[in-house]
């Protein structure tokens, strides 16, 4: 019995082997339904209807409605006051400096201003809106970039940058951006670079020590041919004279001739 069992199984294995089905139905048994679908909870519920997605409304064709004007922002009383401000500002100073502030108390900012007006020079703030709707249209725009953040203005009527940057050592909070020398605009370096020139004095004070010298050398030689001809004219006629002898005469003439030369 054994052997047959074993021959059946060992012949029906092979026989699944060799003629597997493609679909087996597998059957299970039943399960209980234990658990039951629980009804939302009213939050939850008014959570999901106000959370809802709501798609737009589509818009209407272009022209159904008439376009709309945009409206001119007008500017403030206190604008224009400060724009009229920097204008004459801009227009009566000749050293216009943008220097950047960084963190300067009141105490020493007191103090730098008095140390600048004994100099004739003035500390100006302007905001940074102000400056950007006045410089666009005027020819100093190219100052526009160094107006960010927090930023004064070193102002007088001469350049006197020789005695802003030595007061500005003095405060190492305050850093040298650029600004405008007798329209012309200049970085930090050349502000530098500018300082090291001669004053004006100096420089009018050569150049009126060369064009003297010149012409004085121009007076001496052309009047060092009409004075050698009127001394020899003076001692030809004092030989002419009567008792005129020229080895007197000659002696006195020669030393007029050369100091006239001369």
């Amino acid at each position: 019995m054994e052997k047959n069992r074993r021959e059946e199984s060992s012949g029906g294995a092979r026989t699944e082997k060799r003629c597997l089905p493609l679909a087996q139905s597998v059957r299970h048994g039943s399960k209980a339904v234990t658990r039951h679908r629980k009804p939302m909870h009213i939050l939850k519920q008014k959570l999901l209807a106000v959370t809802e997605y709501i798609p737009p409304k589509p818009s209407a064709a272009p022209g159904a409605y008439p376009s709309q004007t945009k409206r001119m922002e007008q500017e403030s009383g206190l604008v224009r006051f400060l724009k009229k401000k920097v204008e004459t500002t801009f227009e009566e100073c000749k050293m216009l400096v943008v220097v950047q502030n960084n963190a300067t108390n009141a105490e020493d900012m007191l103090l730098l201003r008095h140390r600048l007006h004994k100099h004739d020079i003035a500390i100006k703030f302007f905001p940074n809106q102000v400056m950007r709707s006045y410089l666009p249209s005027s020819q100093y725009r190219n100052m526009l970039p160094l107006f960010i953040g927090q930023t004064v203005m070193f102002v007088s009527k001469e350049p006197k940058v020789k005695e802003m940057l030595r007061v500005l050592r003095s405060s190492p909070q305050m850093i040298l951006l650029g600004g405008c020398i007798e329209n012309t605009m200049l970085s930090r370096e050349g502000i530098l670079n500018y300082s090291r020139l001669p004053s004006i004095t100096t420089v009018q004070g050569e150049l009126v020590g060369g064009l003297t010298l010149m012409t004085s050398q121009t007076v001496s030689m052309l009047q060092r041919h009409p004075a050698h001809l009127s001394a020899l004219l003076q001692q030809y006629i004092k030989q002419n004279q009567p008792g005129g002898t020229p080895e007197s005469t000659a002696p006195e003439t020669t030393p007029k001739t050369e100091g006239a030369a001369v």
